[in-house]
């Protein structure tokens, strides 16, 4: 179910980025400030990793040291997509892999941020695909337990 409409018309192409060495707290202020639930962390135009609202929630449950790198807290394999795919495809892969966030690259080069709503905005249809998502895991936990 292609919609004709690629990734690249509805990223974001404004990126809020942080460097590796970033400290966890200066993070958190950047992702409070900017309204966002996730942070790409490159190092020139290479995307090194991404840190999200859970990630920062889950370090502090079990930190009190504000001043560790994001190096060190950030997933450094983080799933991707190419510009030019569609966006069915990339609703898809978020579904399969679990994510909100897909950080666009080309030639190896981040060029802009897709997430769930910007697809949501452009292509409401495919909120069908996140939904029987929830439906199928909500009836996998439900079979799990009887």
């Amino acid at each position: 179910m292609k919609t004709g409409v690629k990734v690249n018309d509805a990223m974001t192409k404004k990126l809020i980025t942080i460097s590796p060495d970033t400290k966890i707290l200066d993070c958190s202020k950047i992702m409070l400030k900017n309204n966002i639930g996730g942070i790409l962390i490159k190092q020139g135009n290479q995307l090194k990793g991404i840190l999200t609202e859970k990630d920062i929630l889950k370090f502090f449950a079990q930190n009190t040291d504000k001043n560790i790198p994001v190096k060190e807290v950030m997933a450094k394999h983080v799933i991707t997509i190419e510009p030019e795919k569609d966006l069915y495809e990339a609703m898809l892969l978020m579904s399969e892999e679990e994510v909100r966030r897909l950080p666009v690259v080309s030639n190896n080069k981040l060029i802009g941020h897709l997430t769930q709503k910007d697809i949501l905005k452009i292509q409401p249809a495919l909120f069908e695909i996140c939904a029987e998502k929830i439906r199928l895991r909500e009836e996998e936990e439900k079979l799990s337990k009887t």
